[in-house]
């Protein structure tokens, strides 16, 4: 096995309510800054349990959408949108300053993520309100995406991304979730998918191919319904696999 040490993160914050479920099972989480989801009492109330759980604490900005929960493409401004994300990731940083912790990265939600993989005006959006953080944030980004290299020419580090709970294709993007199998729902196979990833560094696609990958981080989904569950079965068999969570 090449890699030893993983994080897990989970997506909270978004109105579900569940996250005192998730939060023994994860290292690092990404909190719903307004955009797509949440306000100051949801944040308020997710940091508090980061803090009691000893979870890392990441941003996780969008389109201001909450109709469309941040999934929707939006053609704005490249100023508009930064503005938008700068106060999204400033909201939290003021909570999380008042609960005397540290944010320690940002993960862009939804659409703006994907659009970020491959979009380079969305992505220097990004990159921008990075560099104006005065602080050695990690910004969470895809393998072989436009943001990872912008950030790495901007000395922004970074940490690898793949997601436990969605399929991908041969082109490293998710399987769009109209598709039947976009979703693992099967904690077995979410466990292989994920091991696969750890242990060949190439994750298996939806063609049946192997493709070269690489992750840091492992992104579970907190609005999927038995997230909770998942995630237990997915750390507790990496564990007994000799895989060390941090």
């Amino acid at each position: 096995m090449k890699i030893q040490r993983i994080d897990i993160n989970v997506d909270v914050g978004e109105g579900v309510g569940n996250e005192s479920l998730l939060m023994p099972y994860v290292s690092s989480c990404n909190i719903a800054c307004g955009g797509h989801a949440g306000n100051n009492k949801t944040m308020r109330k997710v940091v508090k349990l980061a803090k009691q759980y000893r979870v890392k604490i990441g941003a996780h900005p969008s389109f201001p959408d909450i109709e469309n929960f941040g999934r929707k493409l939006m053609d704005m401004p490249c100023v508009t949108l930064f503005t938008s994300l700068k106060e999204q990731i400033s909201d939290l940083m003021a909570i999380i300053s008042e609960e005397n912790t540290m944010l320690h990265h940002v993960k862009p939600h939804g659409a703006l993520y994907h659009m970020a993989a491959t979009d380079t005006k969305i992505a220097t959006t990004i990159i921008e309100v990075m560099k104006s953080i005065a602080l050695p944030v990690k910004l969470y980004v895809p393998y072989k995406s436009v943001i990872e290299i912008l950030a790495i020419q901007n000395n922004i580090p970074i940490t690898y991304e793949a997601f436990a709970d969605r399929n991908y294709n041969d082109d490293l993007t998710l399987v769009t979730r109209n598709d039947s199998n976009a979703i693992i729902h099967d904690s077995n196979a979410m466990l292989e998918h994920v091991f696969h990833i750890i242990d060949k560094q190439k994750v298996k696609t939806i063609t049946g191919a192997d493709i070269p990958i690489k992750a840091e981080t492992f992104c579970v989904h907190g609005d999927n319904l038995h997230a909770a569950e998942l995630l237990k079965n997915l750390r507790s068999n990496l564990e007994a696999r000799g895989v060390k969570i941090l």
